[in-house]
C-alpha cells in the first residue's frame, strides 16, 4: 500500500524511556517486507546518533541516517542560507555543539550575534531571554526556531517544549519568529522525502500530533494516521471530524498499523 512509513518519535514509537508496545513488531513487519522507514523528531535535545542508539537500545536497531531531528535540518538550513552566521541558542548543551561541528560561531554577546535560535531549552532562563531581546530588537537578529510543539510527551503527561521559548522571545521583542525549521515545515519534510528518495503519494506519516505531524502530512500529499499513544485523544479527534485536518487513519496505538496498512 505504502512504500515510505515516516514515524514520529515521542508519544508514537516511545514515551521517554518506555518503548510503546508493538513498536518494535510493526518495524520489523515492514523492514522484512522491504519498505523504507524514517523516524523524525522535533526535539534538538540529541543527534541523529543519540536517537539511533537510543531506538536499539529499546529494540528497534536503527542507523543515524535514518533519523531526520530539528537539529539535523536545522544545521543544514542555516548551512544553506547564513554558512558565516553567528548564532546565540536558547537550547541545550547537545544542539549548541551539533552546530559548533558544524562550524557556526556560538556567542552571547548581542551585537555579535546575527542569528537567535530558540529550541527545546530546560535551561531556559532571564538571562537567555535578555541576550535575546538585545540582539533582536537592539542590533537586528534574525530569530529562528527549531520547533512550534508547546508540550512534549512523556510518561505520565506533558512537559512545556520551544513554543513556550518562542512565545517569551516574541512578547518582549515584538518580533515573529521568522522561520520554524521542524514539523509542520516544509524544511523539514523535503529533508525528509529527500532520505527515503520517493514521491509523496509513496508514503504515509504516522504521529501523535494533528498541529504537527497530521498537518505536515496533509500539506505535502502525504497520507496521515494519527495515534493516541500521546498527546491527542479521542475528544480532540472529535473536534477534526469531518474537516480538511482529520487524519486518513487512527490507530490506538502503532501496534495497530499492522493490521490496517501492511500487506
Amino acid at each position: 500500500m505504502f512504500k515510505g512509513f515516516i514515524f514520529d518519535l515521542d508519544g508514537t514509537i516511545y514515551l521517554g524511556d518506555l518503548l510503546i508496545p508493538g513498536a518494535d513488531r510493526i518495524i520489523q513487519v515492514l523492514r522484512e517486507k522491504g519498505k523504507k522507514i524514517v523516524f523524525l523528531s522535533n526535539k534538538p535535545l540529541q543527534a541523529r546518533e543519540d536517537y539511533a542508539s537510543k531506538l536499539t537500545r529499546l529494540g528497534i536497531p536503527a542507523q543515524p541516517d535514518e533519523v531526520i531531528n530539528s537539529t539535523f535540518v536545522m544545521t543544514h538550513y542555516l548551512k544553506k542560507n547564513a554558512p558565516q552566521a553567528r548564532l546565540f541558542v536558547v537550547g541545550e548543551i547537545p544542539f549548541i555543539e551539533e552546530l559548533k561541528r558544524a562550524g557556526f560561531t556560538i556567542t552571547e554577546e548581542p551585537k555579535e550575534i546575527d542569528y537567535v535560535i530558540a529550541a527545546f531549552d530546560r535551561t531556559f532562563d532571564y538571562r537567555k531571554l535578555n541576550i535575546a531581546l538585545q540582539a533582536i530588537k537592539k542590533f537586528g537578529a534574525h530569530f529562528v526556531a527549531t520547533n512550534p510543539d508547546r508540550t512534549c510527551p512523556v510518561e505520565g503527561g506533558e512537559i512545556p517544549d520551544c513554543a513556550g521559548m518562542i512565545a517569551a522571545i516574541e512578547a518582549v521583542t515584538e518580533k515573529k519568529v521568522e522561520v520554524i525549521v521542524g514539523k509542520p515545515s516544509p524544511i523539514m519534510i523535503q529533508a525528509v522525502l529527500d532520505v527515503l528518495g520517493l514521491r509523496p503519494e509513496d508514503c504515509i506519516l504516522i504521529g501523535d500530533r494533528l498541529e504537527t505531524d497530521i498537518k505536515m502530512g496533509k500539506d505535502s500529499g502525504i497520507a496521515t494516521g494519527i495515534v493516541l499513544t500521546g498527546v491527542t485523544n479521542e475528544e480532540i479527534l472529535k473536534r477534526v471530524k469531518h474537516t480538511p485536518d482529520q487524519p486518513d487513519f487512527v490507530f490506538q496505538s502503532i501496534a495497530d498499523v499492522e493490521s490496517l496498512l501492511i500487506g
